[in-house]
């Protein structure tokens, strides 16, 4: 889901409606049986979109999803779309100038080390029709660079091209259990709305015969900390966990992005009635936090470096929560 944030104290609680996007190819040989019965029509998610904060009416979901959910759980439904329930290897396109390492080393840090994790096992509460749990097993599984191929203001199908480009230049391998990020330095921007309207989005489509999940993740630090960054309370520059505010606020969004796009892949499992998705449910808040030398919050430690990554949705009994671990 696209997400955006407006300042509330040092967090923020935010919400944003964003344009319609639709997946790709909803088949991808996943066949999901379905056994439980549904209880009401849910908005179906478009995979950017939440409603602008005080605008209660303005609905996340892009119309009806056609029918019931199949299966009503605790707080979100499925719908009987794929899970991501094979190893998942997280694919990253470093796009424009990323000639500082230490900020790269914050996100790739955070995907070299979240296996197994007890954040990441919240992702294990969704399961496919056949039960089979989204998978624990998240490694990094490359790399590449691209110098401003498509210029410095980004459309959707700018930023799709970007990875079938790569996949198809051989950057990056074609992987149907891959999530492939779009790494955006500071001085681009996507034109359907990043800082205005989101931070990040991911969606799904069929590049080569394979259907490819995909995120767009913004880099906040020239354009707009004050709507994706929940830390920027401090001049002149703001202050975050590892001292990079912008690179500080994309892990959070990734780490969203990352876990939606293996729980409802397609767009097409599991959300909630209004649409939400289960990191949508939990999008800018952080539980228990403590500080760092510099002042700033952080609520969790990943590898080697602390982070401030939102909550995620736990699908399970009595009626699921925000938390940052499961079990």
């Amino acid at each position: 889901m696209k997400r955006f944030l407006c300042g509330l104290g040092v967090f923020s609680v935010l919400g944003l409606m964003a344009a319609g996007c639709t997946a790709g190819d909803p088949s991808d040989g996943d066949e999901d049986e379905v056994t439980n019965e549904a209880a009401a029509d849910d908005l179906a998610p478009t995979g950017k979109g939440l409603r602008i904060l005080g605008d209660d009416d303005a609905p996340l979901g892009q119309s009806k999803a056609g029918g019931p959910a199949d299966v009503v759980q605790y707080g979100i439904n499925y719908h009987n779309g794929p899970v991501m329930k094979d190893p998942i290897k997280l694919y990253f396109i470093w796009y424009g100038n990323w000639s500082d390492a230490t900020a790269k080393a914050i996100l790739t840090d955070w995907a070299s080390n979240v296996n197994n994790t007890p954040w990441w096992n919240i992702s294990t509460t969704y399961a496919n029709g056949s039960n089979q749990p989204t998978s624990n097993s998240v490694t990094l599984g490359g790399q590449t660079t691209n110098n401003y191929s498509n210029g410095k203001s980004l459309s959707d199908n700018a930023i799709k091209s970007i990875v079938t480009n790569a996949i198809n230049g051989g950057q990056l391998p074609k992987d149907g259990n891959g999530i492939y990020f779009v790494l955006t330095a500071s001085d681009v921007t996507a034109t359907s709305g990043f800082c205005s309207q989101y931070c990040g989005w991911h969606t799904a489509a069929s590049i080569g015969g394979t259907q490819i999940k995909y995120s767009f993740v913004g880099n906040p630090q020239t354009k707009c900390l004050s709507s994706c960054a929940a830390q920027t309370n401090t001049s002149p520059n703001s202050t975050s966990g590892n001292n990079y505010a912008g690179i500080d606020a994309m892990a959070s969004i990734l780490a969203h992005e990352a876990t939606e796009a293996a729980t409802d892949p397609q767009l097409n499992a599991w959300y909630d009635a209004q649409g939400y998705e289960n990191a949508d449910k939990c999008a800018w808040t952080f539980g228990t936090t403590s500080a760092v030398g510099n002042g700033s919050q952080f609520n969790v430690t990943v590898g080697p470096r602390k982070y401030l990554i939102q909550q995620n949705w736990s699908n399970v009994s009595p009626s699921g929560k925000c938390t940052m671990s499961y079990p």
